[in-house]
């Protein structure tokens, strides 16, 4: 999911400088703006993704793995430990969106497994829906401090190839942010995938 124009020449407000690891800031420029960080973070991203999606292709990286509450906090950490502080950390702060901060390991958790376990026994879900069902509930459990949007975004790419036999689609992300926003706060009142599922668009891998 791409910048908004004109929000990536944006420095980065003191709280987010004061979050950074030590050296990242000489290494980023100064002044630090948002889309230096975003290219940084795309940067890592695209490293885990020709790791992780051949690992899924041959099996390595099964599905149910994927399901786990201990890949997504390792996914979240590798993701943004080497820039973030925050990196892998679960939330500890009160927020007015996701679960409380005390409930957000059992909540992780559990619905991790709800859904492996309605994708194993049940035939509700097609591997479109189950990518993005897994996305839109770690969205709303919200675990960690920043990062749970795009580190969600690429769990449910690996689910989502991990899901089809063979993988011949992905998602498309290229898509309206409002809606999608709009979608995901549905989910979170109704937790029905269908709607956010057919809004995100696939493509041939």
């Amino acid at each position: 999911m791409a910048l908004t124009p004109g929000y990536g020449e944006t420095p980065l407000f003191h709280d987010e400088l004061s979050a950074l690891r030590p050296g990242v800031a000489a290494m980023l420029g100064d002044p630090i703006t948002k889309a230096a960080v975003y290219d940084f973070e795309q940067g890592i991203q695209d490293t885990l993704a020709a790791e992780f999606l051949p690992a899924v292709a041959d099996g390595s990286l099964p599905l149910e793995e994927l399901l786990s509450d201990h890949f997504v906090r390792d996914l979240h950490a590798r993701m943004y430990e080497e820039l973030w502080n925050w990196g892998g950390q679960l939330r500890r702060l009160e927020l007015n969106i996701g679960v409380a901060p005390e409930q957000i390991a059992v909540a992780l958790r559990t619905s991790l497994d709800d859904i492996a376990f309605r994708w194993t026994h049940t035939d509700d879900w097609t591997p479109r829906q189950l990518g993005i069902a897994v996305h839109a509930e770690v969205v709303r459990i919200h675990p960690f401090v920043d990062g749970n949007g795009r580190s969600t975004r690429f769990l449910a790419d690996l689910v989502f190839a991990a899901a089809q036999e063979p993988t011949v689609a992905q998602y498309n992300w290229d898509i309206d942010k409002g809606r999608y926003i709009d979608l995901l706060r549905a989910y979170d009142r109704h937790r029905n995938v269908d709607e956010l599922a057919a809004f995100v668009g696939v493509e041939p891998t």
